[in-house]
């Protein structure tokens, strides 16, 4: 296939639309289910290179789910507790335990819920049944892998009556080193971004606390690689083996941070015996539930558990989660890691994420105020390292 006809661009009044090989070679695809559109490929592309980059850096399955070209999560395929798996409503699944690569979606998908509704999917490793199972039942527009086993093909094929985007990409297809693209009739040129993210990359220890571990380590290259492919300006948590709060396209880095910690927390939160334990009726699906999730967490709980709204999703009236009690929860989480795209160009940034636990920070460093950057950090005994490279991606 040397090109496919898209039914429009990003918007419906775009036309005409395709995607095709300027040299004229074969797509380096076969579309095995749906056809997708122009958003799901750019999710599908980009995707694709984030769970290879993680799966190349740090020799483990990896998965991520996207929207709107940047990721909600991204995860590599670690074992998951009894109340991660609660967490992220898979403990039903079977099998899961034996497949990393479901393991890495799990999590990837589980991290950031309301965000992940209607995703794209992307696996480094050939999409095994258990897998297919999990996306199965969940609202997506597609995936795309280096391949499918006999069984998860036929399952993901019968997902929305048949139509669901299942996409297969050459994992030995290496792009060209020039990259193209058109703004107003005005053509741009650059080199691609293959820069080599790895944990070399971490040497450059800045703060007066040293002790960064190999678990931190991970952490911080799933927070980076995540970061590469997410719209600028961004900021990403990571713990886990798992990002757990992406802050994107803010034109503020203070509010990347604010977001990126504003969903982290709510990760965490969402793991906290209260809301693992909420007693919600059988009959709400997990879309319903994560809403309500959401907003019991939030300080708007009121609006979940009031007469007449509590009955239509609890067997009985949960108890509120106080802002105190969830202050007390977030000041027992540390281990935290945190990547930035570009420079931190003030401290309040170190301020904000401590409140979230984090105690392990990787970003490029250069910024005339790196002194009370460092500072700030040497403050809350975080270990920091200046990686010298700025990762923006637009």
């Amino acid at each position: 296939m040397k090109e496919f006809e898209l039914k429009y661009g990003c918007n419906p009044n775009q036309k005409p639309a395709r995607i095709y090989m300027a040299d004229g070679s074969e797509l380096p695809i076969r579309i095995l289910s749906g056809k997708p559109g122009y958003i799901n490929f750019l999710d599908a592309f980009n995707s694709w290179q984030l769970v290879k980059e993680l799966k190349n850096a740090l020799g483990m399955p990896a998965a991520t789910s996207f929207k709107h070209v940047s990721p909600t999560s991204a995860a590599v395929g670690t074992p998951m507790s009894a109340e991660l798996k609660k967490a992220c409503f898979v403990d039903d699944i079977e099998g899961l335990d034996g497949s990393p690569i479901a393991l890495a979606y799990a999590k990837a998908r589980g991290t950031d819920r309301l965000s992940s509704y209607g995703d794209w999917i992307a696996l480094s490793e050939v999409c095994d049944a258990v897998t297919a199972n999990l996306v199965k039942r969940e609202v997506s527009d597609g995936i795309i892998a280096p391949g499918y086993t006999e069984e998860a093909l036929e399952i993901l094929k019968s997902k929305r009556k048949g139509t669901y985007n299942v996409v297969e990409i050459d994992a030995d297809f290496v792009p060209d080193e020039k990259e193209l693209k058109q703004v107003f009739g005005i053509t741009f040129e650059q080199g691609r971004n293959n820069f080599k993210i790895d944990k070399d990359l971490l040497g450059k220890i800045v703060t007066e606390n040293k002790e960064l571990t190999e678990e931190a380590k991970i952490d911080l290259i799933i927070a980076l690689i995540t970061l590469k492919y997410t719209q600028s300006n961004s900021v990403c948590f990571a713990k886990g083996g798992q990002a757990i709060g992406v802050g994107a396209g803010q034109q503020s880095r203070i509010h990347c941070t604010r977001l990126a910690g504003s969903k982290a927390d709510i990760w965490h939160l969402r793991q906290c015996e209260k809301v693992l334990n909420l007693p919600f009726l059988t009959s709400v699906g997990r879309p319903a539930r994560d809403n309500a999730i959401d907003i019991y967490i939030s300080d708007d709980y009121e609006d979940v558990l009031a007469d007449g709204t509590w009955e239509t999703l609890f067997s009985e009236k949960p108890e509120p989660l106080t802002r105190e009690e969830k202050k007390a929860y977030l000041a027992t989480i540390k281990g935290v890691a945190l990547g930035s795209d570009a420079f931190f160009p003030f401290g309040d940034n170190i301020e904000r994420a401590a409140k979230s636990g984090v105690s392990y920070i990787a970003e490029p460093g250069g910024s005339i105020r790196d002194d009370n950057v460092i500072e700030t950090c040497n403050k809350f005994n975080m270990v920091m390292a200046f990686t010298g490279m700025r990762l923006f991606h637009h």
